[in-house]
């Protein structure tokens, strides 16, 4: 374990600082309570970790053979091994990344508690130190000891501005260079920019490592640049050879280049001022920016990002020498042509922003200058990029290259961000990855400290978890020749003689040839035997064997091979690529396996104990050859593999030249040039020489032939056949008759067989043995068979059709049967059979058109088909029999004729001198008639149970059916008036023909075809989750379900074998039916294949939207794999119909008895009975046990006079209770009947809003729908860009958001000098302290308003819109300030207004950053949502001057009144061009609907709607810039309007106009024409650049003589003063009550709305709030952010960070966006319908909050129409939030990459320079207090920040003499 006393020095150094002594104590007491030893850190073999903490960088110091990790407030020193030898603890300390380094905390009051992440760790060999530079005191580095990193050597006290070195934000890169320089190391430092003073440190610096001020770079090179925020590198490596030092970075360019691109940039080694620094872009064609970097010999390596969103990678490799040739180009140029190329095109230049230029120096330059000097030009960048082709492309980003020269090959390794590392063999121009493997956790990225060891044998790789030491090359773990050169490790090969996979160097004698064989040479293959001769050799000798092994490897003289024959080993003796060796004595060969006749061992050709090669080699014995084919051992003898002979005479098999003492040979078939040889030569029994047919109990002779017996020539010997009968063998004496000279008869005696026979005939093998055991081989096989006619032969027909071969007759001797001829007696033989007989016939009906198959079984069917041919009638209509069916004597299949209907009769048979057999069964020929089917429509996809009713469908035996020319499957039995069958799947929906085929009858249902509809759809299931005892109720939305014939909710479990066994039977897709009985239920649970069970339920079908399912039962046991619904054929999984929610099953609930004794005692109450209580929960019940009713105990005595007065006192209670009683019942009476009224209004008013609900959403549907098609054609009106974000930015301001550019400059002189000045402003404010500064002063300032603060934050984002980047810096910067200020006040109130700049600024960020999320998936339903409100309230009245509706959801705008209205479709003339079709020249009339009650205005404006619905309203004519024209017939022509000479005036009340008033009738003809006082024409162009605003309703105008216009209803007549001077208390409280109830008498009206509008509400919020699509990438960054400051604060409570969030993106954003839409469309939004939105958005808000939602009486309305929906809409805010935080990171160089991509969006230079205008003019303001401000800043000071400032007003303001 750790000492404490090993961490004294260090803590001296981190905390005994001069001048801390002050600090607070209980500060030393954190840090030592921070700083206290951590667990010690897991090692092991192959890696190194250490317990919560976090790894950055590593170094390797060669010669101390140690290895250093720089990690989070940690330097650890590991061994080669990776075993910990010391450890140094950096952090956390008091810290702040805007303040320099300080002694005094009070010097710095944002100071916290800081992690010190490691970013830089470098190895100075000659000085034996350790260069490590941490993120906190400004990046400021230390010294240490290599041999041990606990000893600090150096440390800066005080350091200066010289000494920040590294990034002090831990996302920022930071790479360097220790260079050896003779008598010096100088270190070079490059890093991105970062924090609050990144400003004032160059990108690039050289900077001394020894000295009195180590890593200062006074006095040494510094990469000047003009403007930090320009060039903003982003560093990915630095590397060095032995001349130059390379910097691999990237960035944008300037101001002219928007776009990131990747650089490589070189200096000289011994140039300490930078003066050679020379970059040339580099490119990776096709590909994106360079992420890994690694400078092998002759060559740069670069990964570079490639795929959407840089999710893939590409490797290029580019040559030093072109990387160096172009270098020296640009050079050569910059210094000798001005920068200018052949061409005359710009091809080198000076970068970063200084005044230096390229010149025209003598062409020698270059050559006396290589390093340059003080009057070249510097820093050089070429414009032409170097470009390589990619090596080889990758699925994941790679994050880090090493690479090794090794044997001639160069070898790469890639690390990538998900921890895998590629081992990739680059060979010429391509390269190949020869493996992968997983380094350290997955998902967490390599580093690029990759890193090789001095000898090249191990990687060492580092992830933020772990250090890994890794293999280079794993040759040992192949284990054989074959997989090492598989694996195609080019820095592995099989080193031969050593029997093993080594790198090259390891194998001895690899120089030699065919000593170590390479995967990718040619022709490489691993050593084998090609050829061996003799192939195999018998077990019996020894002889010797010769391997052919190609490519032998040469031995010394001294050196031999040996073979190893199994275990037995011989010398080898080589002859180039032959090798002869000998084979084992017998004794040394093991035994044959049972049953075979060799044995095979393992031949290897061996170098000591290495295997070269290796083969199999036999060894055979050709006397158990013999063993393995009895039935004819000298057939197997000479036709073996094995070279052996057949001896006849001794009957042995042998493997010499010839059979023992003389005796013929019969050779091997493979000796062919001898005579007698083969399987021909040996002695056999050919075959039978008689008949092979022998009759059972007859006595049969048989002989046979044999040939080849001149080997058996004067020999004598006996003869034996033998018969293997059943259970026995046989043996017969037998002779030998010679035919001729090697030929002839064998004679076996006559016998009488009768074996026991089950079957017609027996095959019996017989064979011939000479002597008792000598057997004759069979030359194939012999059987002689035996039969029995009394077999198989039941009948007459069956005997007489037998073969005549066999000689059976029809015996009637006694019990009559089949017997063989000469067995039966003469006269007992029956030369006629018996008339025929019919057991049955089938099917019993058949159609009339005939042309079906009848089935006729029985017995003496006749002998052949000859005889039955024409002898069939059925019914007396001749019979066509099939001769292909025909079964001899048994059955009879024929094809009947036509008859006609009701025909009925037997069947008869007829065959030619017998007397015909006649049926019992009568067939009937009926006409089957098809009447009608149901169900009469099914959805596309089949599976439809479809039922055809009609008459005699009974029909015949083979009926199909078919639907579309579908087969539709029927389910048996048939019925005589149903079929039924089950449909299959259309390829298209529509109406299908149903044909159903009696045989070969046709009959079709032309009357009520069958329609297939499209198929169902589920769109939404809940609850998901139910109790294992199954029986939730489950609601499932769709489309398309009434069409379902049987919907079933189903579960597939895992079942063990005791639940399987519970009633599940194996599946029966078609079960059978009865015609009678009613259809079965289908079972509850089935048993399917692959050990799964199936649980289902029928659900019922509500409508065709709403499907209610049951929650099947799951047995306990069974694990539930997937949950799906069956709509017939349709299968869809429970999570696609509920949107991604899995259903899940709990267990069932466990509820307490009642009885604390358990279930089987009750709890005992009351006086009473006994009462069983259980609970239900879907199938769940759970039983409580009984509960008894006692008896009361009984009263003691009482005294008699109490008694008496007890009993008069409860008289008279009970007489004043039955009053009471009397009088209660009638009121209850009275009450009740008046509560039943009042039930019934209740339940009439809720069925008439459902009912009206259903058909207002129908008609809305029907109008989206026609709304979609015709957004297909002209798009939703969007606003571009530009217009958007200036709404977004300057809200209200209309138009006209800015003032023009240099307004009241008359001089053009003078308007330049403004703009140099607002340009040099614009300068300004790319300085990160400036803007800060800035910010902060005009916030402190008392009259700076709160609209001031937002419009000076729109006019920054505005500004800085081309540099993204930095305005989110900015942002991010502000955002911590905030809450560093909420932190200690209440942090839930942050962001919950917008009352800094800072907020205003989030408010456009995410308005710029969600615009294309807008544009692409929540425009659609927010503009949906929008014209569905727009055309519910046109289709209701509205007050044209009250401005309230009938249709709303708003109950102030509700307008109360039952105002009677008729709807009118108007034709409207249109002229070409308007809303007329394209390319027509000709008027036309549009049909537009309006309402009698609307007023002219209204009219117009919703003809103008409809007119033009698919052009935007800017580009629409004005409503006040048209007249409407009543037309009828040809002359009549009537100008309409609101107000005329015929407008009612009554008691100073002026109605307005309407339709009605002007009695236009349904269908009446209007055209809109221009307004005499416009000219004469309708103006159509854009809408003006500052509008006026918008329209409101007409509100009283009492100029007009004191007349008062009203439309629909008249305002209230009371005064405001009146009101007020109500004194009744009592008529106050009445005016309350009525008010209070007027929104609950209208809610079933407002109601209605919500429940039309609901489906679209529910899109839009779903848009908003899924994470189904990529969140947006700010979203992620920006809760990112919010969770860092949290964690930062110590913020541990979620609501607080759920406030945060909701404040920041939806209350900030998505509210605004709902509200208003015509921030985002072009569109006109009423009063009415932005009522309606901000009912919505206040719904969206109360969803929005973690506070319980209560309903109560004096709940708003709008709470009240949507309570329901407010606790769904809560989940999905909280699940957004969950899974955005589940999401994966977003990195800072994606997020860049975005912003990069979003700057360019706003391009107007005039509209920047009219915001910097008004800047100024806000600076102008509080200009003495901002530049106090500037020159109280010591970092502003140096940056001489308020004198540019000054220099600013001078040019604007003209102040020359304020300079």
């Amino acid at each position: 374990m750790w000492h404490a006393a090993q961490e004294t020095p260090l803590l001296r150094s981190l905390l005994v600082v001069p001048g801390m002594a002050a600090w607070p104590s209980y500060y030393l007491h954190l840090l030592l309570l921070l700083l206290s030893p951590t667990p010690r850190p897991l090692t092991g073999a192959h890696h190194f970790s250490a317990p919560n903490t976090t790894f950055n960088h590593l170094a390797l110091a060669p010669g101390q053979g140690s290895l250093y990790v720089g990690a989070v407030n940690r330097l650890f020193q590991l061994s080669l091994e990776l075993q910990l030898e010391a450890v140094a603890v950096t952090g956390p300390v008091i810290d702040s990344p805007d303040c320099v380094p300080f002694r005094d905390p009070a010097e710095c009051p944002q100071a916290r508690l800081t992690d010190n992440a490691n970013q830089l760790l470098l190895v100075s060999s000659r000085a034996q130190e350790l260069v490590a530079c941490g993120q906190v005191r400004q990046g400021v580095c230390e010294k240490r000891r290599l041999g041990d990193v606990t000893e600090v050597l150096y440390q800066a006290e005080d350091p200066g501005d010289g000494q920040f070195v590294a990034a002090n934000t831990p996302g920022v890169a930071t790479v360097g260079l220790v260079v050896p320089l003779p008598g010096r190391d100088l270190l070079l430092v490059a890093r991105g920019l970062a924090g609050k003073l990144s400003a004032g440190v160059p990108p690039l610096t050289v900077r001394q490592l020894a000295g009195p001020q180590p890593f200062s770079s006074e006095g040494l090179g510094r990469l000047v640049v003009g403007d930090f925020s320009d060039y903003n590198n982003s560093y990915v490596g630095a590397f060095a050879d032995t001349h130059s030092a390379y910097f691999i970075f990237r960035r944008r360019g300037a101001r002219a280049q928007a776009e990131y691109r990747s650089y490589v940039a070189r200096i000289c080694l011994g140039d300490a001022n930078l003066y050679s620094y020379v970059e040339v872009p580099l490119a990776c064609r096709g590909q994106g920016l360079i992420q890994a970097a690694f400078l092998a010999p002759d060559t740069l390596l670069g990964a570079f990002a490639t795929g959407s969103r840089g999710a893939q990678a590409a490797l290029c490799a580019f040559p030093l020498a072109e990387l160096d040739g172009s270098m020296e180009q640009a050079r050569r140029l910059c210094y000798t042509a001005s920068g200018q190329g052949p061409s005359g095109m710009e091809e080198a230049t000076v970068e970063y922003g200084v005044t230096s230029r390229c010149v025209t120096l003598p062409a020698d330059s270059p050559e006396s200058y290589p390093c340059g000097d003080e009057h070249t030009p510097s820093p050089i960048a070429g414009r032409q990029p170097l470009e390589a082709q990619p090596l080889l492309q990758l699925g994941h980003p790679i994050s880090a290259i090493a690479a090794l020269q090794a044997d001639g090959h160069m070898i790469a390794f890639l690390g990538d961000t998900q921890g895998q590392l590629h081992k990739v063999f680059l060979n010429s121009s391509q390269g190949q990855v020869y493996h992968s493997q997983q380094v350290g956790p997955p998902g967490s990225p390599i580093s690029p400290d990759l890193l090789v060891d001095s000898n090249g044998g191990h990687l060492y790789v580092l992830t933020a978890q772990q250090v890994n030491k890794v293999p280079v090359a794993a040759c040992p773990q192949f284990p054989n020749c074959t997989s090492c050169l598989q694996a195609r490790d080019p820095l592995c090969g099989w080193c031969i003689l050593q029997g093993r996979c080594t790198r090259k160097s390891q194998c001895r004698r690899a120089a030699q040839p065919n000593q170590w064989l390479w995967s990718y040479e040619e022709d490489s293959h691993c050593l084998h035997i090609q050829s061996l001769l003799p192939a195999h050799h018998p077990r019996q000798e020894q002889g010797q064997v010769t391997l052919s092994v190609p490519r032998l490897p040469m031995l010394a003289v001294d050196e031999y091979f040996h073979c190893a024959f199994g275990d037995y080993d011989s010398l080898a003796h080589v002859e180039g690529p032959h090798v002869a060796c000998v084979t084992p004595p017998q004794d040394q060969v093991p035994l044959n396996p049972p049953g075979t006749d060799h044995i095979t061992l393992p031949l290897a050709l061996m170098f000591e104990d290495v295997a070269v090669a290796a083969t199999n080699f036999s060894f055979y014995d050709c006397s158990a050859v013999q063993a393995l084919e009895v039935a004819a051992p000298c057939h197997a003898c000479v036709s073996s593999l094995w070279r052996c002979h057949w001896c006849p005479q001794s009957s042995h098999c042998v493997h010499g030249e010839q059979c023992p003492e003389g005796e013929r040979t019969v050779y091997s078939a493979q000796e062919m040039d001898i005579q007698g040889h083969g399987p021909e030569a040996c002695p056999q029994v050919v075959g039978l020489a008689g008949p092979h047919l022998v009759p059972v109990g007859w006595e049969s002779h048989l002989a046979l032939h044999v040939q080849n017996l001149q080997y058996f020539r004067g020999l004598s010997a006996t003869y034996h056949c033998w018969l293997e009968l059943p259970g026995t063998l046989q043996r017969l004496p037998a002779s030998l008759e010679e035919t001729a000279a090697d030929t002839g008869l064998i004679h076996c005696q006559a016998q009488q067989f009768h074996p026991s026979m089950s079957q017609r005939e027996l095959p019996v093998p017989i064979y011939v043995t000479r002597g008792e055991v000598q057997r004759l081989d069979n030359a194939h096989a012999l059987h002689v068979i035996l039969y029995d006619c009394a077999v198989g032969h039941p009948d007459c027909s069956h005997c007489q059709a037998a073969n005549g071969s066999l000689g059976c007759l029809w015996c009637g001797d006694g019990q009559p049967t089949c017997r063989y001829g000469p067995l039966c007696p003469p006269g007992a033989v029956e030369l006629l059979c018996p008339m025929p007989s019919i057991y049955m016939i089938e099917p019993l009906t058949g159609p009339t058109e005939g042309g079906l198959a009848l089935t006729i079984l029985g017995s003496n069917l006749g002998r052949a088909f000859a005889d039955v041919q024409d002898a069939v009638s059925v019914a007396g209509q001749p019979c066509s029999p099939d001769p292909a069916l025909y079964r001899t004597s048994t059955r009879i299949v024929c094809v009947t004729s036509p008859a006609p209907n009701g025909t009925t009769g037997p069947v008869q048979v007829a065959i030619k001198s017998r007397s015909p057999g006649i049926s019992i069964q009568h067939f009937t020929y009926q006409d089957p008639v098809l009447l009608s089917l149901s169900p009469r429509w099914g959805p596309q996809a089949g599976g439809t149970q479809l039922t055809i009713h009609g008459q005699h469908l009974q029909t015949g035996g083979n009926i199909t059916a078919f639907v579309g020319g579908q087969p539709c499957p029927i389910q048996e039995p048939v019925c005589p008036k149903t079929i039924v069958c089950r449909t299959m799947p259309q390829a298209t929906p529509g109406e299908a023909m149903v044909l159903v085929v009696f045989g070969h009858a046709e009959r079709k249902l032309l009357s009520s075809p069958f329609r297939y509809t499209a198929n169902p759809q589920l769109v939404a299931a809940e609850p998901s989750v139910s109790f294992r005892g199954g029986g939730r109720l489950i609601h499932v939305r769709g489309t398309g379900l009434d069409v379902v014939w049987q919907p079933l909710l189903s579960v597939w479990l895992e079942a063990e074998a005791e639940v399987k066994a519970l009633g599940a039977q194996p599946q029966d897709l078609n079960p059978r039916r009865s015609c009678e009985a009613p259809a079965a239920e289908p079972q509850t649970c089935i048993q399917l294949g692959g050990g799964l069970l199936q649980c289902s339920t029928i659900c019922s079908v509500n409508s065709s939207g709403l499907l209610l399912c049951r929650s099947p039962a799951v047995p306990d046991g069974a694990h539930p794999k997937r949950v799906f619904f069956t709509l017939d054929n349709v299968q869809v999984d429970f999570a696609s119909a509920s949107g991604g929610q899995s259903f899940l099953y709990q267990p069932n609930p466990r509820l307490a008895p009642l009885s604390r004794e358990g279930l089987a005692r009750p709890y005992r109450l009351k006086p009473g009975h006994i009462l069983d209580v259980e609970v239900q929960m879907g199938n769940v019940r759970l039983a409580l046990g009984p509960v008894q009713y006692e008896a009361e105990p009984t009263m003691s005595t009482f005294p008699v006079e109490a008694q008496v007065g007890l009993g008069m006192g409860a008289a008279v209670l009970i007489a004043a209770v039955l009053l009471l009683t009397l009088m209660y019942r009638h009121k209850s009476k009275q009450a009740l009947r008046d509560y039943q009224k009042v039930l019934v209004q209740l339940e009439n008013l809720e069925t008439g809003v459902g009912d009206q609900c259903r058909k207002e959403f129908t008609d809305l549907m029907t109008e989206m729908t026609d709304l979609s098609s015709d957004l297909e054609a002209s798009g939703i009106p969007f606003l571009d860009y530009h217009t958007f974000a200036e709404r977004a930015f300057f809200p209200g301001h209309g138009g006209c958001p800015l003032l023009p550019e240099l307004e009241g400059l008359e001089e053009e002189g003078r308007r330049a000098t403004v703009r140099q000045g607002l340009t040099q402003l614009s300068n300004l404010l790319n300085s990160k302290l400036f803007l800060l500064t800035l910010i902060r002063t005009l916030e402190e300032q008392p009259g700076f308003s709160q609209r001031d603060r937002c419009h000076v934050a729109s006019l920054l984002s505005l500004v800085l819109h081309g540099k993204l980047e930095y305005l989110t810096d900015i942002m991010r910067t502000l955002l911590g300030d905030l809450a560093a200020h909420y932190v200690h006040k209440n942090p839930k109130l942050m962001l919950r207004r917008t009352e800094t700049m800072v907020e205003k600024l989030l408010t456009n960020w995410l308005s710029i950053c969600l615009y294309a999320f807008l544009r692409e998936v929540a425009g659609e339903p927010l503009y949906m949502l929008f014209r569905a409100i727009q055309y519910q309230v046109d289709k209701g009245p509205v007050d044209a001057v009250t401005g309230k509706a009938k249709r709303t959801l708003n109950d102030s705008h509700l307008l109360r009144e039952d105002v009677e209205f008729r709807p009118l479709t108007l034709m409207v003339l249109v002229g070409p061009g308007a809303g007329a079709a394209v390319g027509s020249s000709e008027m036309q009339r549009l049909p537009a609907r309006v309402l009698d009650t609307d007023t002219i205005t209204q009219v117009k404006e919703k003809v103008l709607d409809q007119v033009y619905k698919g052009t935007p309203f800017s580009q629409r004519p004005s409503v006040h810039a048209l007249d409407l024209e009543w037309r009828s017939g040809l002359a009549g022509h009537l100008t309409l309007s609101d107000e005329d000479l015929t407008s009612v005036t009554q008691n100073h009340w002026k109605r307005l106009n309407t339709l009605q008033h002007y009695k236009v009738p349904d269908g009446a003809t209007v055209g809109l024409i221009p307004q005499l006082h416009n000219g004469g024409a309708v103006s159509q162009s854009l809408a003006q650049n500052c509008p006026s605003g918008e329209n409101i309703p007409m509100l009283e105008d009492g100029d007009d003589g004191g007349v008062r216009l009203w439309h629909l209803v008249k305002a209230t007549e009371e005064p405001e003063g009146a009101k007020a001077r109500r004194s009744s208390l009592r008529e106050r409280e009445r005016e309350r009550a009525r008010a209070k109830a007027i929104p609950e008498i209208y809610l079933t009206r407002l109601l209605s709305m919500k429940g039309t509008l609901q489906k679209f509400v529910d899109d839009t919020f779903q848009a908003i709030l899924s994470v189904n699509r990529p969140v947006p990438i700010a979203v992620k960054y920006l809760f990112d952010f919010l969770d860092e400051l949290a964690e930062k604060h110590g913020i541990e409570d979620p609501e607080t960070l759920h406030i945060w969030k909701t404040n920041s993106l939806l209350l900030r954003f998505w509210v605004n966006a709902l509200k208003n839409p015509q921030l985002l469309f072009d569109v006109r939004v009423s009063d009415n319908v932005d009522a309606i939105l901000a009912v919505i958005a206040q719904t969206f808000i109360d969803s929005c909050t973690l506070s319980e939602h209560k309903v109560g009486r004096d709940s708003p309305v709008n709470k009240l129409l949507y309570a329901r929906e407010i606790p769904r809409y809560k989940q999905m805010v909280e699940k957004y939030y969950a899974d955005i935080r589940q999401s994966p990171p977003v990195s800072y160089q994606e997020m860049n990459s975005a912003l990069a991509e979003l700057s360019g969006n706003y391009t107007s230079v005039s509209h920047c320079l009219e915001a910097l205008q008004e800047l100024y003019n806000h600076i102008h303001r509080y200009y003495d207090q901002i530049i106090s401000a500037l020159e109280e800043d010591p970092v502003g000071q140096k940056m001489q920040l308020a004198c540019r400032l000054q220099q600013v007003a001078a040019l604007v303001e003209n102040k020359v003499t304020d300079l």
